[in-house]
């Protein structure tokens, strides 16, 4: 049996980068924030696509923002315009 590629979400990098854009973060305080023991460079890569975060880490970005993990992932939804209230606290 041959390996077939996998679905990957096309607008994941487009809903990572509106996130951080909302919660008004840089790439070095977003990757902070999600606990990167990488460079900021991860973040932007995530952002332009051109490297898929693990899971764990959408689900992170999906915690900062306070809005169900779906709503990154499927391409179908849209992030809503504001974030709810106290998205800026920590991820515990």
């Amino acid at each position: 049996m041959g390996r077939s590629r996998r679905n990957k979400p096309r607008r994941l990098g487009e809903k990572l980068l509106a996130v951080r854009k909302l919660l008004q973060m840089s790439q070095t305080q977003m990757a902070r924030a999600l606990e990167l023991k990488v460079h900021y460079s991860a973040v932007s890569n995530f952002e332009l696509g051109t490297r898929e975060p693990d899971l764990l880490i959408v689900l992170r970005y999906a915690r900062l923002a306070r809005v169900p993990m779906e709503i990154l992932v499927d391409d179908q939804l849209n992030l809503p315009n504001d974030l709810p209230q106290n998205s800026k606290l920590s991820l515990s």
